[in-house]
């Protein structure tokens, strides 16, 4: 509707289309749209893209797909990375930000943030809790945020000891939970790879934590991991692959600890605040006529 009113308007404003997240695609990976759905959601989505000034994706993966599948001009699409929105904030000891939270000492800690969706699928840490139970291994696992599917994992845990859900937590604790961890999960339901870019990465790259990726290896969220070398990946939907991975970055310590760094890196040079800010200054000086 924003798009159509300022096509209909004569002197009309230069229109940006900012791209998180790419909704055919979303609808098809996770498998909630009926066919309907889908066709119609592609049909908005395409024209309104087609008819932006400029359309602006933060990934280069999704830039492909506008151009491909939507017919987007190339020249209309710039790739704007998301910068880290953390602050430089004093190091917080490990062992007192667990404290601090009530989470577990004297264990490997595991930590999942974000959104609990059907796109995040799970289950399958919930599963590899659930392993780490039957083997007695010196792990736990947290998940932290909320989501739509929150209360049916929970229903799903019932009687798992090593895992524990965090409710939503405040900037501050939010901090200490990302000093707190041992390691950083990303997880995706199998048959999802390029609909989103996680956006909980560029808070894990920047608490210096290696990040245990199951997911789809040719996916987004893969090639993150591995461009940035931050982790590991492992397929998604197994709980046992999951599961071993978190329990080798343990007892790795000297890769663990170069994985961090190299995430740290990767957040400064590619995912830093004034790179983006320069390209979007850069993008609208381009569509702004000069006086």
């Amino acid at each position: 509707m924003a798009t159509l009113r300022l096509r209909l308007t004569r002197s009309r404003s230069k229109l940006i289309v900012w791209v998180q997240d790419i909704y055919t695609l979303g609808l098809s990976e996770t498998g909630e749209g009926s066919g309907l759905v889908g066709r119609l959601t592609r049909w908005v989505e395409a024209w309104t893209l087609r008819a932006a000034d400029s359309v602006v994706v933060i990934h280069s993966r999704f830039a492909d797909y506008v151009v491909d599948e939507f017919g987007v001009e190339p020249k209309h699409v710039t790739v704007i990375r998301n910068w880290s929105h953390l602050p430089t904030m004093e190091t917080v000891d490990a062992a007192d930000a667990r404290k601090a939270l009530g989470w577990p000492a004297d264990v490997t800690l595991a930590v999942h943030t974000g959104n609990m969706g059907v796109k995040q699928g799970l289950e399958n840490v919930v599963d590899a809790a659930r392993l780490a139970d039957e083997r007695h291994a010196s792990v736990h696992f947290i998940l932290v945020g909320d989501g739509g599917e929150r209360k049916k994992l929970q229903n799903y845990a019932e009687g798992v000891s090593r895992l524990t859900f965090q409710a939503p937590l405040s900037n501050s604790a939010y901090h200490l939970a990302l000093s707190a961890a041992d390691v950083f999960l990303v997880n995706e339901k199998p048959g999802v790879s390029a609909m989103a870019v996680p956006s909980k990465l560029t808070s894990y790259f920047h608490a210096g934590r290696p990040i245990v990726a199951a997911t789809d290896p040719n996916g987004i969220a893969a090639s993150e991991i591995t461009e940035s070398r931050s982790g590991v990946v492992v397929p998604a939907g197994d709980p046992s692959a999951l599961l071993n991975a978190v329990l080798e970055m343990d007892s790795t310590a000297g890769r663990t600890v170069l994985y961090g760094r190299n995430g740290q890196e990767y957040r400064n040079k590619v995912l830093g605040e004034g790179v983006a800010i320069n390209c979007w200054l850069r993008l609208l000086e381009s569509l702004t006529p000069r006086r």
